[in-house]
């Protein structure tokens, strides 16, 4: 039987293989081009990516040593090595750090993956093997497309990172969309909205008000979105540009439009 956790970890492997595989024939302009991320060149988004990984193993490491993870002195020690980097380094030691991590992950046999508990100091308990891996593959696949985007405008999220996604942040990571989302945008408005995603084919309830959460799927929705889900994954990390919104995303009532979504998911 294939589990979440199980998908989740083939597509770290999955990312991994092509991000290299794409960074590897980047030359010095090309690493400093600026990215979809904000304010970060390409070069800046891999080495964000080489350090995470890097922090990401340390943790794994002591989740399964039975220890406490590295605390924020670490972390910060990693970025500024990192940071202190030449491009070219940052591109280099990325691939390195991340099949690290992936190995790791790739290398915890079933019934770990089932109980192992990672201590992460910004979560209120010890989180399972699922989400934490799920939250890498959020940053991973999406911090890809930002890398992409950068040389191909109709640049989509990996096919098996969305299908994973798409159930990870209607489960175990539920809570992101309400820490990315600010129900500021709609001037108090509210709103239920009934997704509906393609490949995969989910059915999702989202609500907008106070706070913006997943919930149970109205019977009478205020609003309908339509969209294939690699396109609602960028619009829920605020990577749908109008530019880069494909003529399948629609939008049917009028209590929000897509503009408005936007706002309401304006990434980070």
């Amino acid at each position: 039987m294939t589990t979440l956790a199980d998908r989740t970890i083939a597509a770290l492997r999955t990312n991994h293989d092509r991000l290299t595989a794409f960074a590897a024939g980047l030359d010095g302009a090309g690493l400093a081009r600026p990215s979809g991320a904000s304010e970060w060149t390409v070069a800046q988004v891999l080495s964000h990516l080489g350090s995470g990984a890097e922090i990401g193993l340390a943790t794994l490491r002591a989740a399964l040593a039975g220890d406490d993870a590295p605390g924020q002195e670490f972390n910060e020690s990693v970025w500024s090595r990192w940071n202190a980097k030449v491009p070219r380094e940052q591109a280099a030691d990325f691939p390195v750090a991340d099949a690290e991590l992936v190995a790791a992950y790739e290398g915890l046999d079933a019934g770990t993956r089932e109980r192992l508990k990672i201590k992460m100091g910004f979560l209120p308990a010890p989180a399972d093997v699922t989400l934490v891996a799920g939250m890498r593959l959020n940053e991973a696949a999406l911090h890809a497309w930002d890398v992409e985007v950068a040389f191909d405008p109709r640049a989509t999220l990996a096919p098996d990172a969305v299908e994973a996604l798409t159930d990870l942040h209607a489960g175990p990571l539920d809570f992101l969309v309400g820490f990315i989302g600010k129900p500021d945008a709609l001037d108090r408005r509210q709103a239920t909205l009934r997704v509906e995603t393609s490949e995969p084919e989910r059915v999702l309830g989202l609500t907008l008000g106070e706070t913006v959460g997943f919930s149970q799927v109205a019977e009478q929705p205020d609003i309908v979105l339509s969209a294939p889900a690699e396109a609602w994954l960028r619009l829920i990390s605020g990577r749908l540009a109008a530019e880069r919104t494909p003529a399948s995303v629609t939008v049917t009532g009028d209590a929000v439009t897509l503009d408005d979504l936007r706002r309401v998911f304006p990434g980070m």
